[in-house]
């Protein structure tokens, strides 16, 4: 079912976006060659608890995982497109890696959702490209989120921004409405038709979020029950933010 989130919920979750954004943009100013994925998680957590709030995966079980989230911030680096759990088999970013930073922050009992890819030190111009066109993408279907508009909508302007490009687009995994839950009504993939799907309307608060892969839009799951890779090894990029749909447009709530 799609919620419309009443005044003063979008108050609480326009105060959490923002906090939200501030933990991320720190974490992401923390990534250099040498630092462990564990010291970024470590970060993150710090920062939501000291502010009074709460991370929103920590512990999280979504319906088909057989344990719960064992982390605060996803980590996922160069073929790991989403859900790289940082405190198992502690990572150590290199340079010329690309890494994704993904969070949810409980803030008043609301939850907001958020994630960058960021390059660690110097990287390729291709692996820069793929991050640029993923950020874009997002931005595309941000323009989209109209109120009167559709689901289809969205996921058509992000697949037309991507597609000259040759990337693959990740079609198992999609953005998707939060605030009460983690994840809710209604599903929001990166590809689709226009006018399909629910109409969009003020009120409606959505998590968008491309995963962008440098070849094949295939994708697998590791051991850890959590972690998907690109199927041919390439990197893999990702980035997220929630917004509430307004009369006069879409609003980040996790602006940088």
């Amino acid at each position: 079912m799609i919620t419309i989130k009443t005044k003063e919920e979008i108050e609480i979750l326009q105060e959490g976006g923002r906090r939200l954004a501030e933990i991320i943009g720190a974490i992401s100013q923390r990534v250099a060659p040498g630092i462990s994925s564990i010291e970024l998680n470590s970060l993150a957590e710090q920062m939501a608890v000291r502010s009074g709030d709460k991370p929103a995966f920590l512990n999280y079980k979504p319906y088909s995982a057989k344990r719960p989230y064992p982390a605060s911030l996803c980590v996922s680096v160069n073929d790991e497109i989403v859900h790289g759990i940082p405190n198992e088999g502690d990572k150590i970013l290199k340079e010329g890696d690309i890494v994704s930073l993904d969070m949810g922050l409980v803030h008043e009992g609301l939850i907001t959702d958020m994630a960058i890819t960021v390059p660690v030190g110097k990287i390729d111009d291709s692996a820069q490209r793929l991050i640029d066109v993923c950020r874009e993408s997002l931005m595309k279907g941000i323009e989209a989120a109209n109120d009167g508009n559709n689901i289809g909508d969205i996921g058509f302007a992000i697949e037309r921004h991507i597609r000259p490009f040759g990337y693959g687009i990740v079609r198992e995994l999609a953005g998707h409405g939060v605030g009460y839950e983690v994840h809710e009504d209604p599903y929001v993939p990166n590809y689709g038709k226009k006018g399909a799907g629910e109409k969009l309307k003020p009120g409606m608060v959505l998590a968008i979020e491309p995963m962008v892969n440098e070849g094949t839009e295939k994708i697998i799951l590791d051991k850890d029950g959590y972690t998907y890779r690109t199927a041919d090894g390439k990197k893999s990029a990702h980035f997220e933010h929630t917004i509430l749909i307004t009369k006069k447009g879409a609003e980040i709530l996790t602006k940088l």
